[in-house]
């Protein structure tokens, strides 16, 4: 019997993925006889009729008759039976599933049994296992509220690599879907954007029967139901309807991101709890009652952008068709469909630029090769044997072989390059969610996504942005009441702007709130004994002081903010990065936070430095300039200590030598050279002996031993095969403020 069940359920599992691939691309409109449909569910309900119970035949029956005219003769297909069928083949994939996976003495379906039912009637929620569950944004709140239910993530036959690409495609389309509802939401009326969001659902619905996941396939089913009646006209997008679809990104990103951890090998097996049939109850809700039509302006047709298709996993018959879209405050363009993929075969010869995916640890892989290479030919270069050789024909060779590893090094570099657009639109999502949350008005305006930085970088901005995001709309931004009395519009406005600059990317956080206000940062400082009431410090450096842990100008504690924790955080991230954060505001105009960040961290250029019988590397953009200074420029201020006049102003010098401990320098600062550096706009004069050269070097970490040092960023392997620090000058820099406190 148990043999027999398997072949059965086996069979019957095989069958039900043909029936959901072909019921994915189904045309209602084609007025064609479902013939490929009509046979797949006849052989299913042949396979079923020996060892299946009688509800699992039934059900098998029932779908035969909506495809069916007469015996052997298939339907005409409209979209309601269409629906009904997208109902159907989850709830049996599920029922056979569930008897494959019984004990031999069964005798019913077990917990499957609630879910076989005709399929012209409505499917029943599955009142599995129930859970609390926190959910992951304030548009699930209301989903989550009701009864949720546990799934498993994971088919038992799931292919490792092929599930990795389907959650770095499904990773894509949410975010497509993401920021296509958050578009709709300002024009509900804009077809492009409707179409294409409606087609990231159908591809995500048809991916997902692919890889057997059918709670995923049929919630999918439904919010792609919701947004085909808004696309024909039958329903207008209004706000429940766009939580309703958030929500049920919420759920297929939850569901996407456990996938990932498992297929790692973390927590395998382990099931998550999602409000599924809260959501699908509510969007069903929506399409059966009736709706005021909402009289809208026209809205002018977005101007079309060229956007490449999307791959889905691959197996047979399966297309997809999703477009990328990029929305903004001011009017998006929105890209137009785009076409489906061709077979490999037929692409193969195109001559059209196009995208694949590539594995990150390869690309790690590659470039750090690439250094490699760069390392060994600047050890070939100037190694002294070569340059005893009198060859202009060597020479010209080593020019070549130098030539080609920079363009080489600067090609590999550039593959880690990516735009902050999918880190800055993600922040979308975050300020709708936050203005409901606080009862605000809030526009977010992004400029600039265009912008490149290294892939780790974004990686390691987001947290970052999503804190002060979260500050500016609680702290920053006014009440709308408060707003209109202060003369200005009711509605707030987060500007999220990214720029090159010097060699530099700069990230602004800018609002047009209440600011800050230095006088109460002041007292509250001095309240918290971070500083004491007669020290002097400038409003630039009491704007500074907002960074020390702890600190907080919040007077009640609620869920976004007020514990005095997480902009200390924000500044020592950014400085793990190698960059600067600075502020400037205006009380009762606004604030802005800029945040500076080398291009990429794994190549920096810089200037090889002597200090006694060691050499150090530090960047080449922190270095504003280099002199030798004259006696008259020297001079000892009561409590700040040694300082070098440089165009007028003086400025702390820090002795690298005594710093670090290292014997035989140069101690007559006339005698060394002395560097000024920068971070942001504090500057600090360092002396060293003298300046050795200057190299791209490759950035080497100092490994777990060193993390808690300050005054190293890294290090790099020198033409001569020699290891040169790299100095962390931020950290230097910073040393003036300890040093003023302790005076």
């Amino acid at each position: 019997m148990t043999t027999d069940r398997s072949a059965t359920a086996e069979q019957s599992l095989k069958l039900l993925r043909l029936i959901s691939l072909e019921l994915a691309f189904v045309d209602p409109h084609a007025q064609k006889p479902a013939e490929e449909l009509r046979r797949l569910i006849a052989e299913l309900e042949e396979a079923v009729a020996v060892h299946a119970p009688q509800a699992i035949c039934d059900l098998a029956a029932a779908a035969r008759s909506r495809v069916e005219v007469g015996p052997g003769v298939a339907a005409t297909l409209d979209s309601n039976a269409i629906d009904r069928l997208h109902d159907w083949q989850p709830r049996m994939e599920e029922a056979v599933l569930a008897w494959s996976r019984e004990p031999e003495a069964r005798g019913q379906l077990g917990q499957a049994s609630p879910t076989v039912q005709p399929v012209s009637s409505q499917p029943v929620s599955r009142q599995s296992e129930v859970t609390a569950v926190r959910p992951a944004s304030p548009a699930l709140k209301t989903h989550a509220a009701a009864a949720t239910e546990l799934f498993s993530v994971l088919p038992d036959d799931a292919d490792g690599e092929l599930m990795r690409l389907f959650c770095s495609e499904s990773q894509d389309l949410l975010q497509d879907i993401e920021q296509g509802v958050l578009v709709l939401e300002e024009r509900p009326e804009d077809k492009d954007t409707l179409a294409t969001v409606f087609r990231a659902f159908h591809t995500f619905k048809g991916n997902a029967s692919v890889m057997k996941l059918a709670v995923i396939q049929r919630l999918a089913h439904e919010l792609e139901s919701l947004l085909d009646a808004a696309r024909r006209g039958a329903y207008r997008l209004d706000r429940r309807a766009i939580d309703a679809i958030l929500a049920g990104a919420d759920t297929f990103k939850r569901f996407i991101d456990e996938m990932a951890v498992q297929i790692e090998g973390t927590r395998v097996g382990q099931q998550i709890s999602l409000p599924v049939a809260a959501v699908i109850e509510d969007v069903r809700g929506m399409l059966s009652a009736p709706q005021q039509p909402a009289a809208a302006p026209p809205v002018p047709p977005a101007a079309p952008a060229a956007a490449p298709a999307i791959a889905v996993p691959s197996a047979p018959q399966v297309a997809a068709e999703p477009a990328a879209i990029t929305p903004r405050p001011t009017p998006a363009v929105v890209a137009e469909p785009a076409p489906l993929p061709l077979p490999a075969a037929a692409s193969a010869g195109a001559g059209s630029a196009g995208l694949i995916r590539v594995d990150t640890a390869k690309l790690d892989g590659l470039i750090d090769l690439v250094g490699e290479l760069v390392i060994a030919q600047s050890m070939v270069t100037q190694n002294s044997d070569l340059q005893a050789v009198a060859s202009e024909q060597l020479a010209r060779s080593l020019g070549q072989l130098r030539g080609i590893s920079t363009e080489l090094q600067r090609t590999a570099l550039s593959l880690r390059m990516v735009p902050v657009r999918g880190t800055f639109q993600k922040m979308a999502r975050l300020v709708r969610d936050l203005s409901g949350q606080v009862g605000k008005e809030i526009r977010l305006v992004l400029e600039g996504e265009e912008a490149e930085v290294d892939r780790t970088l974004v990686e390691e901005l987001g947290d970052p942005l999503v804190h002060m995001i979260r500050n500016a709309a609680d702290h920053g931004i006014e009440s709308p009441t408060d707003r209109v009395a202060a003369g200005k519009d009711p509605s707030g406005t987060i500007t999220l702007r990214a720029f090159h600059k010097g060699g530099m990317v700069f990230l602004q956080i800018q609002d047009d709130g209440r600011g800050l206000s230095v006088s109460r940062i002041r007292g509250k400082a001095i309240e918290r004994g971070l500083i004491s009431a007669q020290e002097s410090l400038t409003d630039r450096e009491v704007l500074d002081l907002i960074f020390a842990p702890g600190f907080s100008l919040a007077s009640t504690v609620t869920d976004l903010s007020g514990r005095g924790v997480g902009m200390d955080v924000v500044r020592r991230n950014i400085e793990r990065l190698r960059g600067t954060i600075e502020i400037d505001s205006v009380e009762g105009r606004g604030t802005t936070f800029t945040i500076g960040l080398p291009l990429t961290l794994a190549i920096i250029e810089g200037l090889l430095v002597q200090v006694g019988d060691q050499r150090f590397v530090v960047p080449t953009l922190s270095v504003r300039e280099s002199f030798r200074p004259l006696p008259s420029m020297l001079s000892v201020v009561q409590g700040r200590g040694e300082m070098v006049s440089v165009r007028g102003t003086l400025v702390p010098l820090l002795r690298l030598a005594n710093h670090l401990h290292i014997p035989n320098a140069v101690t007559d600062p006339t005698q060394g050279i002395v560097m000024v550096l920068e971070a942001g706009q504090d500057c600090r004069c360092v002396l060293v002996d003298a300046l050795v050269g200057k190299q791209e070097v490759v950035i080497k970490s100092l490994g777990e031993t060193f993390q808690d040092q300050q005054e190293f960023a890294g290090a790099a392997i020198l033409g001569d095969g020699r290891v040169g620090l790299i100095l962390d000058t931020t950290s230097l820099v910073r040393l003036k403020l300890k040093q003023a406190e302790a005076a």
